[in-house]
């Protein structure tokens, strides 16, 4: 069944990150006949995303989630969207999109609702009195808007399926295990490791929850140590509550720990450049980050939290650490730094399972047959 004739719409938070995790999929079901929507903050990407054929519609989603006031005009807004736009179907993508948006869509009645949750983000990390305090009633009110029979959520991996499941109340057939947004392995590819000092790169927004902190105090040990790692921050900051201020940035660059790169949008060239992937993150989805290191054949280093695990596999693709461990991290990257053979074992393992198991074109079927179950299926309605 081809989708003609269908309006499907995506509601995701930014517009940057709809068009680097999004995209393949929305072009895809376009291709097969769908009108596509996309709901979004627009700050840089607007000609982008209509230059694929798309509609925008801009938004004022309210991030910070500690004003009621505004939170309840984000509902507003987007039930006056879904009123517009009547679509057949809305794939809502992270916390506050799925959360307000299936509200707006249960109050307008849209006939089916894909939500993907990425991660499980800062309110259900953090361990602070306001996520402690706003974090049942979150959940409760996922136990009643992801067990309609018109939705289905997505998540990225085993461990969130069984959190979802049994932790928040979401029937597990009401669940789908899809393993990410999937990495373009054309565009992404590997390349001989370059000369000089072995570096690490951890391509991430810079958020305290990413590990960032850790990371920096392991670079720490290892220059105290005089072991030769090149440790470069890759990737912006931003609104999140656990977003760590500029100044503090500028301080690790001036003291000369590591190297703060800023944002980037060549990530391949930031692997190139790179003889390791780091990633020691509280917690994930599928983290985007590393399944572009794997398809770059680039070993890792990562967490041993979800997400994280499923693409940097410990003794195969990469090393595993505790979460929070700056001297466990220390070591691990010491010693893939000193053990070029297993980075060249680690790197080629990780490409295969970005090829195999990873790729977009794996991704976007498995997400286009979800939609086309639900748009067929009347028992979902």
């Amino acid at each position: 069944m081809a989708l003609d004739g269908k309006t499907i719409l995506f509601l995701v938070s930014e517009d940057w990150y709809f068009c680097s995790h999004r995209l393949p999929i929305a072009r895809a079901a376009r291709d097969a006949g769908a009108r596509v929507m996309v709901a979004c903050r627009v700050k840089d990407h607007a000609d982008v995303i209509r230059g694929e054929g798309f509609h925008l519609y801009p938004i004022t989603l309210n991030r910070s989630g500690r004003n009621p006031l505004a939170d309840l005009a984000s509902i507003l807004e987007l039930r006056a969207l879904y009123m517009e736009t009547m679509p057949d179907l809305v794939h809502q993508v992270a916390l506050k999109p799925v959360l307000y948006g299936s509200i707006a869509a249960w109050m307008t009645g849209v006939p089916k609702v894909v939500n993907a949750m990425a991660g499980l983000g800062f309110l259900f990390i953090s361990t602070g009195l306001f996520a402690r305090l706003v974090r049942p009633i979150v959940a409760t009110m996922f136990r009643l808007l992801l067990n309609k029979q018109n939705t289905r959520l997505i998540v990225q991996n085993p461990d969130d399926r069984a959190l979802f499941a049994n932790a928040v109340g979401v029937a597990p057939e009401n669940i789908v295990v899809i393993r990410g947004s999937g990495v373009d392995v054309d565009r992404y590819t590997p390349a001989p490791e370059p000369a000089g000092p072995v570096a690490a790169a951890c391509v991430s927004r810079m958020l305290w929850d990413k590990g960032i902190g850790e990371l920096v105090d392991a670079a720490r040990i290892l220059k105290n140590r005089e072991t030769s790692v090149v440790v470069r921050l890759v990737g912006p900051t931003d609104d999140n509550p656990a977003a760590i201020p500029q100044d503090t940035l500028d301080r690790w660059q001036k003291e000369g720990v590591v190297e703060v790169c800023g944002p980037t949008t060549d990530i391949g060239a930031v692997y190139a450049e790179s003889h390791i992937a780091v990633l020691p993150s509280y917690r994930e989805g599928l983290p985007k980050s590393l399944l572009e290191a794997a398809a770059c054949g680039r070993p890792m280093v990562a967490t041993d939290v979800p997400g994280c695990r499923e693409v940097c596999r410990d003794g195969e693709t990469g090393l595993l650490v505790p979460a929070q461990d700056a001297e466990k991290l220390a070591h691990a990257l010491g010693w893939l730094a000193e053990d070029s053979a297993a980075r060249r074992r680690f790197g080629a393992a990780a490409r295969h399972a970005a090829e195999t198991e990873f790729a977009e074109t794996v991704i976007v079927g498995e997400t286009l047959a979800l939609y086309r179950e639900m748009l067929r299926d009347p028992l979902t309605l």
